[in-house]
């Protein structure tokens, strides 16, 4: 059978390519490598916890995913916002004052930043909301830690606040990422709500393949060439299409199509622990803004959705980059650290699992998003997807699947 298109990846960007493709009463197959649809948003069941596959939230302020994602359906649980910011041996809270008055009033008086760099913050958010989204990737592109100081804020706010929360966003605790993607970010959080789907992040992708026909999408199938409309699969079997999407990340995509990778990638480990007791008592993310240990933020997820069986708690810890270490090694060092943090209980936590994801994103150092769209075709018949072709964001890679599934349309009515 030949498809009127295959596409080779089931993670965001091939499932949104697919589902407009679907709309437009196109055949298509996705080919997915693993085992269920998801690509880096998966989610493994242990002794009864639910793991995301490094930490990960989902903003309702991502506007293609309002187009296309069951919010209700979901069932998404938010973060409180702000955070609780570890510095001189304690936490302090840093409360969004315009979701949160009276707590955010208590913010003012902590140690993290100055009161000039709480109304700088003020002037930033008013300053990223005026106009669109589009407007934001179209300002002059620097780094994100140029755009915190050209914007005056002072070392104690970068250090102790910006470095921690952006860096484990962007996962670069250097903050080289661009400034635009950081315009993005601060609008997101400041227009949406931190969230965590009541199943797990995979419920997203789990969604969006359930609308598309069942015999549309085959797990367990890699794809190791292209030839002329025709894909080579592990198996040594080829499948015949008019068109091709590669909707994979960015190593794989460069490796099908013959190219050198010319963007790196930004690594991210996370480490799970089982806990009697939660070390916070409010869904609210914790950041380390000591510049010390291991541990750039932890979070408990089972405070705001069902992620650990009853009358337990799966506390996350995430840890920059991929460390050479071995994996015992680093879970010593990470415990050390947060009994820094909660004291002797910590040495009681039962570890779940450790995940070390080397290519969590690509790379987004500038000029990287000095053109936020980049093309989708590569030629007539052949096209490619995916956040590295918007910007590394759950939002990014549902767009560019949407932009490679119309040039699809577009290519096929031409031919």
């Amino acid at each position: 059978m030949e498809y009127d298109t295959v596409i080779i990846g089931g993670g965001l960007a091939g499932l949104c390519c697919a589902r407009r493709l679907n709309e437009a009463g196109r055949t298509f197959l996705i080919i997915e490598a693993a085992d269920a649809v998801g690509g880096r948003i998966r989610t493994d069941e242990v002794d009864g916890f639910r793991l995301d596959r490094g930490f990960q939230v989902f903003s309702t302020a991502y506007s293609e995913a309002k187009k296309v994602l069951d919010y209700p359906a979901l069932d998404l649980r938010s973060f409180e916002p702000g955070a609780l910011v570890r510095y001189g041996g304690r936490f302090h809270a840093l409360t969004d004052p315009w979701r949160r008055p009276f707590r955010g009033m208590r913010s003012v008086f902590s140690p993290i930043g100055t009161l000039a760099d709480k109304l700088r913050v003020a002037r930033l958010r008013s300053r990223v909301l005026r106009g669109s989204v589009e407007d934001q990737f179209g300002k002059k592109e620097t780094t994100t830690l140029d755009a915190l100081y050209s914007q005056g804020f002072t070392d104690s706010m970068v250090e102790r606040f910006f470095r921690p929360f952006l860096g484990g966003i962007f996962l670069d605790a250097d903050l080289q990422a661009s400034s635009r993607m950081f315009n993005f970010v601060f609008r997101t959080f400041s227009t949406g709500d931190a969230t965590l789907p009541a199943e797990g992040m995979e419920a997203i992708p789990r969604q969006l393949a359930s609308k598309l026909p069942p015999e549309s999408i085959r797990l367990n199938t890699k794809a190791m060439a292209l030839q002329d409309g025709s894909i080579r699969l592990e198996t040594g079997e080829v499948i015949q299409a008019r068109a091709v999407v590669i909707a994979t990340e960015l190593p794989t995509a460069c490796t099908l199509l013959g190219e050198p990778i010319t963007r790196g990638a930004q690594g991210v480990t996370c480490l799970y622990f089982a806990a009697d007791h939660p070390p916070i008592d409010e869904p609210i993310l914790a950041l380390n803004g000591e510049s010390q240990g291991p541990v750039n933020n932890l979070c408990v997820p089972s405070l705001l959705a069902p992620y650990s069986p009853e009358g337990r708690h799966l506390v996350s810890a995430t840890v920059l980059g991929v460390p050479t270490q071995d994996d015992l090694s680093l879970e010593l060092d990470v415990r050390k650290h947060l009994k820094d943090w909660f004291g002797p209980e910590v040495e009681d936590w039962q570890h779940l699992r450790t995940y070390r994801i080397r290519h969590a994103l690509p790379n987004q150092i500038p000029p990287a998003l000095l053109m936020p769209e980049r093309p989708v075709r590569v030629n007539d018949g052949l096209y490619v997807c995916g956040d590295h072709r918007d910007n590394a964001s759950i939002n990014g890679a549902m767009v560019s699947g949407r932009r490679a599934a119309e040039a699809v349309l577009e290519g096929v009515q031409a031919i």
